[in-house]
Parts: structure tokens; C-alpha cells; sequence
């Protein structure tokens, strides 16, 4: 069967990872055109507009997944492009308090390692090869157009390459700025509330590094991450494989204990974390160009799902809705399943698609948020220092959490399970297993 045509025109502000949207409007509109305020280069080189690339980004196999969804063969893109595969868990080295390393085990499925500049350009690539997907560059914001009413958003207004001012009509807007500034500035405009936030106000501070491969690397880990005791240190170093034989280095702490921006302070740091695995590494490695430092203040979620009215015509999308700890790896593969969402709920051929679709989004991808937000939450919460309003049975929940990783460590059947939640193939419910829940309370009382 045909897709069904919604609309003649769609209009995507941004063209990093939230863009995948135009993906999803491909078959749903006879034209999409996708804004980006930045230069877009022509092969995977790091670009001015996001900063943040310049550091670690997980591709989580949940996100993998919904690529695989959005672009048939994605995987394969990625290996031919270089991407280096991970067998999840058994080529991770993880350590934490009392696990040195965490059991390694071979949980049945791969994800792919490589730099944001990689995967954005394949992502990239696949988007171009829609007949009717503009990429548009150099183009700035200045503002949605509502309608005569107030009701619905009928254009975008920005400034071209050329710097000149140039208006697009479109039947949806989809707000993948990351930045919400032009969504929440529509919303002012016409007199409608502000969506309210949740806000965890974590205070990071990290370093990255990319270094050479060296011939002598460890055999048993292509990849491996050190949590820190949170009683004694917020210091934390994560590891990841890049094309072209390399690995980046990220390290990191919050509040006062952030890492310094050059290579003698970041051999320093990385000597100071909770155990030597990850600077004896690197000691000796040959570090290639700078080291790029990086700031998160706070996680972000607006709750436009609570709002009583909503313009047709208008979605925001990916971090204009959350925006997630960098930490955690989650954003990218949170952006690639409400791609696949949206699609399908434009394809759903149910009355007018565009009418209802902005409260049927927010109220699916709210289910696509929770998992990772709270599994992020907690732990966020674990450092005093957080700020925001703490889950009133936080102690317990801490508790129940370190359970259940004694239990993940000793049990395969535990650990694929939890992993999966981690990963995004699974939601949180699924750890809500009475049975499940039983056996965790049994080792709590134990410890």
C-alpha cells in the first residue's frame, strides 16, 4: 500500500541526530526541508554548531535498532564506514564498587562505537537519498508564523545563506533545535502557557581525548568505563573505540572536581580515578590533537504533554522535549525511536493526522522518556550536591539498585535483563516482575 500524503510541505528545524525526523516525514509529505544554522561538511568532520561532538556519544542498540527501522541496512552503513562493533557486554570492561570488573558476558546482540561526526554523517547520507528531503545549511531561526487564530503554525521565518529574510510555508514544523527557544517563543507569542519542566541539576564538567590504539592494548576489552564511589570521589572515565584505530577518552566529575583542559592535567585526573585501568591504558598512548572540554548544568524534560492546547502544526522533538545527562548515552538512541514513532503515527491513516498528532506524540514519547530518565535520575541523585526534587524514597531505591546489581552480577538470566532496559530494548516495567522484585528485596535484607 502507498503512504498516505498528510500534507505538501514539512519544514524540520536542525540537522544533527534530531533530524532524523525528515526521515520519518519522507513518505508523508510531497516536500520536506530541514534548517540547519551551521555549515553541514561533506564527510564526518566535526562541525561548529555542536560542540558537544567533540566528546563520547553511545549509539544504545535500542537506537541502533530504530535506525535499522528508519534506514533498512543501516548497520551495514555503519560498518563500511568504520564504526568498530562491541559484543554488549562481553567487550566492555565496566567497573564499579565492588565489581572489578563487572562479570563480562556475551548477552547476544552488538552495538556499533564510533565519533558523533560518523554517525550524524551517515545518517546524513541515508536522508539525501529521499528524492524530496532539502538540506538547507547556513540558514538561522528567527520564528514560527501562527495562524490568523492563533490555533496552528503555518510557516517558518528565518535568515538564508544569503542573509537575507525568507519565509517557507508548511502544513508541520518540527522543532529539532535542541534549543526549544523558537518553539517556547511561539508559545509566548500567542499566549499560551509555558510547558513545566522537570529539572536534575547535575553540574558535570568533563574532558575528552582521542588517542592511537596502541599495539600493546589490553586483548579482554575493546571498551570500558570506572564509576566512582560516590562516599569518596565523583570522578568517573569512560573509554570508547573510534574508526581509524583510535580511542576517545572522556573523564569527568561534578560540582568542584572537574577535569583541566590540558594533557598533563588530564593524565593527572585520569590517575586520580578509583582504579588505574583506564590511565594505564593511556600513559604511554600517543594522544592525537587537544584535549576539548565540556559543561552540563542540568537534565531537562518539558512537559509539553501536560499542556491543555497545542498548535496544529507544530512538534517538538528530541532535546526540545528532553534533554538528557550526557552521561548516560541516551539522547541519540531517545531521538532515533520517536523518529520511528512519529512515523508511525503519521501512517496510522486515522482522520486528520495532523490534528491530533502533537498530544498523541507527547503522549507516546513520554513512555520512550521515562525509562531512560529515571534510570538516570537515581543515580543522579545519589550525589548531594544534585539539585532538584529528590524522590522521597531515594535511600531505599539506592539500596534496591545495589541489590539488584549483586544480583545482575551473579545471575546471567538478571544481567541480559537489566542490560536491555539500559540499552532501551526493554522499558523499565520490565524490572517490576513480582517474582523478580522478590528475589532483589530477599538481598536487600541480606547485605
Amino acid at each position: 500500500m502507498a503512504p498516505t500524503l498528510v500534507g505538501e510541505q514539512a519544514v524540520v528545524v536542525g540537522a544533527g541526530m534530531g533530524g532524523l525526523a525528515a526521515a520519518a516525514l519522507a513518505d508523508h509529505f510531497e516536500r520536506v526541508v530541514v534548517l540547519e544554522r551551521d555549515t553541514l561538511p561533506p564527510d564526518a568532520t566535526h562541525r561548529a554548531g555542536t560542540p558537544q561532538s567533540r566528546h563520547i556519544h553511545a549509539l544504545l542498540a535500542g537506537g541502533q535498532r530504530a535506525l535499522g527501522e528508519l534506514f533498512p541496512g543501516f548497520d551495514r552503513d555503519l560498518a563500511s564506514a568504520g564504526a568498530v562493533p562491541l559484543r554488549v557486554t562481553l567487550d566492555v570492561r565496566i567497573e564499579m564498587p565492588g565489581y572489578d570488573p563487572f562479570p563480562q558476558r556475551d548477552l547476544g546482540f552488538v552495538t556499533c562505537s564510533m565519533s558523533r561526526p560518523l554517525i550524524e554523517f551517515v545518517v546524513r547520507r541515508r536522508v539525501e537519498r529521499h528524492a524530496n528531503i532539502t538540506l538547507r545549511p547556513r540558514c538561522r531561526m528567527r520564528e514560527f508564523v501562527p495562524s490568523a487564530d492563533r490555533a496552528a503554525v503555518t510557516a517558518v521565518c528565518f535568515e538564508n545563506a544569503d542573509g537575507k529574510s525568507e519565509t517557507l510555508p508548511a502544513d508541520l514544523v518540527v522543532d529539532a533545535s535542541g534549543r526549544a527557544s523558537p518553539t517556547l517563543g511561539l508559545l509566548e507569542s500567542i499566549g499560551q502557557p509555558m510547558p513545566e519542566e522537570t529539572v536534575i541539576g547535575v553540574d558535570i564538567g568533563y574532558a575528552t581525548a582521542v588517542f592511537a590504539i596502541p599495539d600493546d592494548a589490553p586483548s579482554d576489552w575493546k571498551a570500558m568505563r570506572t564509576v566512582p564511589n560516590i562516599r569518596e570521589s565523583t570522578r568517573g572515565g569512560l573509554m570508547l573505540p573510534l574508526e581509524g584505530g583510535r580511542w576517545m577518552v572522556t573523564v569527568g566529575g561534578r560540582h568542584g572536581d572537574k577535569p583541566p583542559g590540558d594533557g598533563d592535567g588530564f593524565l593527572a585526573f585520569t590517575r586520580q580515578l578509583r582504579t588505574s585501568t583506564l590511565y594505564d591504558a593511556i600513559r604511554h598512548a600517543e594522544r592525537l590533537g587537544d584535549v576539548f572540554r565540556f559543561g552540563f548544568s542540568a537534565s531537562v524534560w518539558r512537559h509539553f504533554e501536560r499542556l491543555e492546547a497545542f498548535p496544529r502544526g507544530l512538534l517538538p522533538f528530541s532535546d526540545t522535549i528532553c534533554r538528557f545527562n550526557p552521561v548516560y548515552g541516551q539522547g541519540m538512541s531517545v531521538a532515533a525511536q520517536e523518529a520511528v514513532l512519529l512515523r508511525r503515527l503519521l501512517a496510522s491513516g486515522e482522520g486528520d493526522p495532523l490534528a491530533g498528532l502533537a498530544p498523541a506524540f507527547f503522549a507516546e514519547a513520554c513512555g520512550l522518556i521515562e525509562t531512560p530518565w529515571t534510570s538516570a535520575a537515581v543515580p543522579d541523585f545519589a550525589f548531594p550536591e544534585t539539585k532538584g526534587q529528590r524522590p522521597p524514597d531515594l535511600d531505599r531505591m539506592l539500596r534496591f539498585r545495589r541489590a539488584f546489581n549483586r544480583l545482575a552480577a551473579a545471575d546471567p538470566a538478571v544481567n541480559k535483563l537489566t542490560t536491555e532496559r539500559g540499552h532501551l530494548l526493554k522499558p523499565r516495567s520490565v524490572l517490576r516482575d513480582p517474582g523478580l522484585v522478590e528475589h532483589v528485596q530477599a538481598m536487600m535484607t541480606d547485605a
